[in-house]
């Protein structure tokens, strides 16, 4: 049955959403272990390795103790685990606001139309800038967003280049989001607004207020 599907679980827990449209919003974030790339920036590296099995039964249930219908599947990178597909229908049943934050490696047309994909497209300087699937272009609509991670000037040309190329202002919301550390977020805002684009800036909202750490 759907609900003993296991999957390797890294962590769960309650916070404000740190990235997205969504940003600020009260969310419960589902982490999933394992990632395929290596990105210089990655914030999260202990999701590489750490982690427990898990069921969907199990992942339902804690979910639903934080009384939040707002729910994300991250990782790691979830899309590298069969399961994540089975716990976004079962999410999305029970009534859940669910969104999917994938690397962009990964085939994502196997996700349900409902759910919202976030969905990454790896600049020359994360280290990992050859790994999007383009053609997941195809799976994407108004609901969802696409995010460029800049670790330099020549990314945000870079990725202004594929937004020009792809139109991709014209079919969803484009997240510019500095590394930090890499890119002043004043330099980001300058170089979108003379751009003439209708990028969004999207700061890590959760390292503003609590740094490196891995919760609330």
């Amino acid at each position: 049955m759907a609900h003993n599907v296991p999957v390797i679980l890294n962590e769960i827990f309650f916070s404000l959403q740190g990235e997205s449209s969504r940003q600020g919003l009260p969310c419960v974030l589902v982490r999933l272990t394992g990632c395929n790339l290596r990105c210089g920036y990655c914030d999260t590296p202990y999701a590489y390795q750490e982690g427990h099995e898990a069921r969907i039964g199990e992942i339902v249930e804690e979910v639903g103790k934080y009384g939040c219908r707002l729910v994300e599947i991250t990782g790691g990178e979830p899309m590298a685990q069969p399961g994540t597909v089975v716990l976004a229908r079962r999410l999305l049943s029970l009534g859940f606001t669910v969104m999917v934050e994938t690397n962009g490696s990964f085939d994502i047309s196997t996700l349900p139309d409902e759910a919202v994909k976030i969905v990454d497209i790896k600049t020359p300087g994360s280290g990992a800038g050859k790994s999007f699937l383009w053609d997941n272009l195809k799976h994407l609509g108004k609901k969802d967003e696409i995010k460029f991670v800049i670790t330099s000037r020549a990314d945000f040309d870079w990725a202004a280049r594929h937004v020009k190329k792809h139109g991709l202002t014209d079919i969803l919301t484009v997240n510019i989001s500095p590394a930090a550390g890499m890119v002043a977020e004043q330099d980001a805002a300058k170089w979108i607004l003379e751009s003439g684009l209708p990028l969004r800036l999207n700061l890590q909202l959760h390292r503003i207020l609590w740094g490196g750490k891995r919760a609330v």
